[in-house]
């Protein structure tokens, strides 16, 4: 991490000659500006920057769409302000030259841009710190590995491409040992960038992998979330190879993201943590039980793609039902460590998430569960999948459905974040609807 008399110095000494201003989309992803650093230390710094509020209203492929109140053709696609946050200053020991700072988006009279994720995330943060309480948050995400370049599988249509690994290498070192050179640049590049690198370890689908980071504040986690997942693709994309952390990139094993969760007080002592049943406290009861309470709901905060519901498989490690249960992989929602340790991993995410959305939901939703005082379900002891319990929606338009109904969703978050990620949904279910895909055509070409 730099402080700003750091850049100077590093400026100074020619160490450093660009500053990435970058914000997070909708998607998660970083889209911003590459900045002379002289220029971002002499203007932006004091002054900020501005960037097309298109930048929040646009589909994958960066098209422009309708149904967005913030930005459209008839308010002439204006600017946003972005704003940097210099306690995110960093280098980026992948990219020559360079350091990255993170911004906050708001509008020319200074105030904030609501359906921003970092803005979302900020609120349900802000609402903690009312309680004196603070969000600790771990991701863990996996992703799969390939020989291929990213050009070279854009060309093949994403077919025939060879993973990194022929054979599962869960936990198996000689397995992470393949992909070894391309991990450790990696994991040295993110430490460089001041992340905490805890370790590595190889997963179920050939060629997939995860490399997990030390839990930090919330917004820190789901900042370094989003420039690890730039950073690793952009790594790989250096030594000719590619990765993908989407949910389900075949048949095989999904990418997850499990999110971990605990909240703490202002001296740092555990909020969930008691004396209580599995070691709870009557808060910590309340957390989960509003966390079980909104799932189903909030499911689009954390599956937010149509290809994020082919994870959820039964018997594959991927939750399907919505319960509890103390270090029960089955469960959505698994009660893991002990008194200071104790916290809550959601399942549910796949390695397409949003972080700062998913982790303003299980805030929200865990808020709604501390204030109504709800009551926490027996934790489930068995095969979560054959529970008979409900199960989060099958696909993203059962879960947009359940999104815009949710009066949770629209008092913790407001009507304008409801909304705007509501017509998201809306953009990617049409996008997929009028798409004619590969299984239509081995389906149908001859046969029908």
């Amino acid at each position: 991490m730099l402080t700003v008399d750091e850049l100077r110095e590093e400026v100074d000494a020619g160490r450093i000659d660009t500053v990435l201003l970058a914000i997070a989309d909708m998607q998660g992803r970083l889209q911003g500006k590459r900045l002379s650093a002289r220029y971002f230390l002499e203007e932006v710094l004091e002054h900020a920057a501005e960037g097309c509020n298109y930048l929040l209203a646009v589909d994958v492929d960066m098209n422009t769409v309708d149904g967005y109140e913030i930005s459209s053709w008839e308010h002439g696609y204006g600017d946003f302000v972005m704003k940097p946050d210099l306690s995110t200053l960093r280098r980026l020991p992948w990219q020559e030259g360079a350091a990255l700072v993170m911004a906050d988006l708001v509008w020319a009279d200074g105030t904030p841009v609501v359906p921003s994720p970092r803005q979302i995330l900020r609120g349900q943060l802000d609402r903690l710190a009312g309680r004196d309480w603070a969000a600790y948050v771990g991701t863990e995400l996996e992703f799969v590995v390939f020989n291929d370049s990213y050009e070279s599988a854009w060309s093949s249509g994403y077919r025939d491409l060879t993973p990194a690994n022929q054979y599962n290498v869960d936990y198996s070192l000689l397995g992470g040992a393949r992909v070894e050179p391309l991990l450790r640049r990696i994991r040295l590049g993110m430490e460089g960038a001041g992340l905490y690198v805890e370790s590595a370890k190889g997963e179920c689908n050939l060629g997939q992998h995860e490399i997990a980071f030390r839990f930090t504040d919330a917004l820190a986690t789901c900042d370094n979330h989003s420039i690890y997942k730039s950073g690793a693709k952009e790594i790989a994309a250096q030594q000719g190879m590619s990765i993908t952390f989407m949910a389900k990139p075949n048949r095989r094993e999904g990418n997850s993201c499990h999110i971990h969760i605990s909240l703490r007080g202002t001296d740092g002592a555990t909020v969930m943590a008691g004396d209580g049943p599995h070691g709870l406290s009557r808060l910590g009861e309340h957390f989960i039980a509003g966390q079980l309470a909104a799932l189903r709901e909030f499911t689009l905060l954390l599956a937010p793609n149509i290809n994020s519901y082919k994870r959820y498989v039964p018997g594959s490690f991927a939750p399907t039902a919505v319960r509890w249960g103390v270090d029960n992989r089955t469960c959505a929602l698994r009660l893991v460590g002990h008194g200071p340790s104790l916290r809550v991993e959601n399942r549910v995410p796949g390695g397409d998430v949003n972080p700062y959305l998913a982790v303003a939901g299980l805030i929200a939703a865990g808020l709604h569960g501390i204030e109504n005082e709800l009551p926490l379900e027996e934790p489930c002891t068995g095969n979560a999948y054959t529970s008979g319990a409900e199960t989060v929606p099958a696909t993203l338009r059962d879960a947009l459905a359940l999104w815009e109904g949710s009066e949770i969703a629209k008092a913790a978050l407001g009507q304008d974040v409801v909304g705007h990620y509501a017509n998201n949904a809306r953009v990617e279910l049409a996008a997929f609807d009028a798409a004619v895909t590969d299984w239509e055509l081995y389906r149908g070409f001859e046969r029908m």
